[in-house]
């Protein structure tokens, strides 16, 4: 299975995930033993739309080392995402039409690459949010109930 490095648990609250996609990203040499080292945080990022490509934009990666790093190094930098010409067509053809977001869910390695799988999302509203913390309370006291 794939080895996740970072993870947005954030992202399943707050949006309803329609579709996934699986994407690369461009990254340096120092943000990669960065990323493999688990510090990257993309917790709050989202991904946009510039010159018909996609960027992951707001996601945290600090230096491996930060004396080997350049001086003006921007560890929120946006990061150019890898993804078929098609894909890209139809991720914007989606985000347009239907009003959904691009939002990165985990960022994980496969075969010695990095990988990024991005979540079409919908976001929910105040009462669904309200709702999913009532049914995982629920559920949180029947698992005790059934254990004592």
């Amino acid at each position: 299975m794939n080895n996740a490095l970072s993870e947005n648990r954030k992202a399943y609250f707050h949006y309803e995930i329609v579709e996934a996609f699986e994407a690369g990203i461009e990254l340096k040499g120092y943000e990669v033993k960065a990323v493999k080292a688990g510090r990257a945080n993309i917790a709050g990022s989202f991904a946009t739309v510039k010159d018909n490509q996609i960027w992951l934009t707001g996601a945290n990666i600090p230096p491996y080392q930060s004396k080997n790093t350049p001086a003006d190094y921007d560890p929120t930098r946006s990061r150019r995402l890898l993804l078929n010409r098609k894909e890209i067509v139809y991720l914007i053809g989606k985000m347009t039409s239907d009003r959904l977001t691009l939002v990165p869910l985990k960022l994980y390695t496969k075969t010695n690459l990095i990988k990024v799988e991005l979540g079409l999302a919908r976001g929910k509203k105040q009462f669904e949010k309200r709702e999913a913390i009532k049914n995982r309370e629920t559920q949180r006291e029947i698992s005790r109930t059934l254990k004592s």
